[in-house]
Order: structure tokens, then C-alpha cells, then sequence
């Protein structure tokens, strides 16, 4: 299938079939006489694939690298299950580093309320994000 079809099957634009096929998610397709890319019908699968990995967060290079074991032969769940593990660690890090974020700026937002501009001193940058 030419890459207009391809794309109106997936969703995607013909820009990011491309990309990925240079980003080495695709394999390059055969070509016709005209020198069209023809996909082979099992791309849609592998780009719905592809589509599924990233919504679950994990790059582009992982992905290729789950492409490739694939590609080989080799079932990829093992490593899929590590990067879900690497990426769910990750998450909860980050999710921990805004809870206490959210702890500091609702106590920057509690003095911002109650500071007066006119009692600043002239030498100060701004007492609400100074320490007490």
C-alpha cells in the first residue's frame, strides 16, 4: 500500500510514517516501478504498535530496541516488562518530587496572600520566596 493509504489507516501523518522510517521503526519498504513506497499490510499493525508504546511512555529508541528483538524472532516480553517496571519507578519519582512542590508553593501562595508590597525593604528581592 502507497504511504497516503498507510497513513489515512493508521492516523498519521505521511511526515511521521517517514520519520519513523528513518528513526529505523520501519523497515524500509519495497518500492514500485515508479518508485512509490509500497508498505507491506502487517506496517499498519507495526505502527499501531509503535503508537501504543509511545501512549504507554516509552521512546523511541526503547521501542526500536523491542522492534528489534522482535525482528529477530525473539518474544520482547521480558524486556517490555523491565521498561514498564523502569518507567512506573520513574513516574512514581517524579510524582513524588511535585507532591512536595505542591507542599512549598501552597506555602508560598499562603504568604504571597498576606505580604503587604509597602512593608518590603528596598533592599530586599521579594520576601515572599525568601526564608523565613
Amino acid at each position: 500500500m502507497r504511504i497516503g493509504e498507510l497513513a489515512a489507516k493508521t492516523g498519521l501523518t505521511t511526515k511521521t510514517i517517514r520519520f519513523y522510517e528513518q528513526a529505523g521503526l520501519l523497515p524500509a519498504p519495497p518500492r514500485t516501478p515508479g518508485g512509490y513506497r509500497d508498505y507491506p499490510p502487517r506496517t499498519v499493525a507495526r505502527l499501531s504498535f509503535v503508537r501504543d508504546a509511545q501512549a504507554a511512555g516509552l521512546t523511541l529508541a526503547e521501542i526500536r530496541s523491542v522492534l528489534a528483538l522482535r525482528d529477530s524472532g525473539q518474544a520482547p516480553c521480558a524486556q517490555v516488562g523491565t521498561l514498564i517496571e523502569e518507567h512506573l519507578a520513574e513516574i512514581e519519582r517524579r510524582m513524588a518530587e511535585l507532591r512536595k512542590t505542591r507542599t512549598v508553593l501552597r506555602e508560598l501562595a499562603r504568604r504571597a496572600a498576606v505580604t503587604d508590597p509597602d512593608t518590603c525593604a528596598a533592599g530586599d528581592i521579594c520576601t515572599i520566596l525568601a526564608r523565613p
